[in-house]
């Protein structure tokens, strides 16, 4: 028998996922607590008791859902050992998120921008330490001697994600039957960042006098 403490995480994930559906078939605006009640089962007074209100129910879908990134990443990673492998799988992994997960998707790459406290307020933890996984990808490569020693990782981890986060939200919000496939966008996305990072061998010059 579940306990008290597991039925009240049971219940919050329930409204969480029941929210996801909500939000993204309705958008943040139009959306209601009601609304996002009816669809997890739950009277409307419940929800007060896990979120302050529909901004907060939204950066807890984030956490949630970025925590879930992170340690599915983490896992996707763990067996591939070169670099320039490592930024393929990074891409695949986060564009298959997308596509597999549309109405997440839907919610973190449109809804998310429309919340004041998430854009101004709120210190998005778990997104840097997603991007931190590729930052260490790109020193790993450089420690190794295959990538540039010149390039910032800091600089590569953002150009990378806005690179991802760009292409996402364009799928997102074409219409299915005309979007782009993902699975080439990532393998294009990661043959221009390995390309940029690589040393490109030195070229034999001849000195004309």
């Amino acid at each position: 028998m579940a306990s008290a403490t597991e039925r009240r995480a049971d219940r919050r994930l329930k409204i969480i996922d029941a929210a996801v559906e909500v939000l993204a078939d309705r958008g943040f605006h139009q959306a209601r607590i009601s609304d996002i009640a009816q669809k997890a089962g739950v009277a409307d007074g419940t929800i007060y008791l896990y979120f302050q209100n529909k901004e907060d129910l939204l950066i807890s879908i984030f956490e949630e859902k970025m925590e879930l990134l992170l340690t599915n990443l983490k896992r996707a990673l763990q067996d591939v050992e070169r670099p320039q492998e490592q930024i393929a799988c990074f891409a695949r992994f986060h564009f298959e998120q997308v596509q597999s997960n549309p109405a997440v998707a839907a919610v973190l790459q449109v809804e998310l921008r429309l919340s004041n406290k998430f854009l101004k307020e709120y210190r998005p933890k778990k997104l840097w330490e997603y991007l931190e996984v590729f930052a260490q990808i790109v020193r790993k490569g450089q420690e190794e001697g295959i990538f540039r020693q010149d390039i910032d990782p800091f600089t590569a981890m953002w150009s990378f994600f806005g690179a991802l986060d760009e292409l996402a939200m364009q799928w997102v919000l074409t219409k299915p039957s005309r979007r782009f496939s993902l699975p080439v966008s990532a393998e294009q996305v990661a043959a221009i960042f390995t390309g940029g990072l690589r040393h490109q061998p030195q070229e034999n010059t001849v000195e004309v006098l």
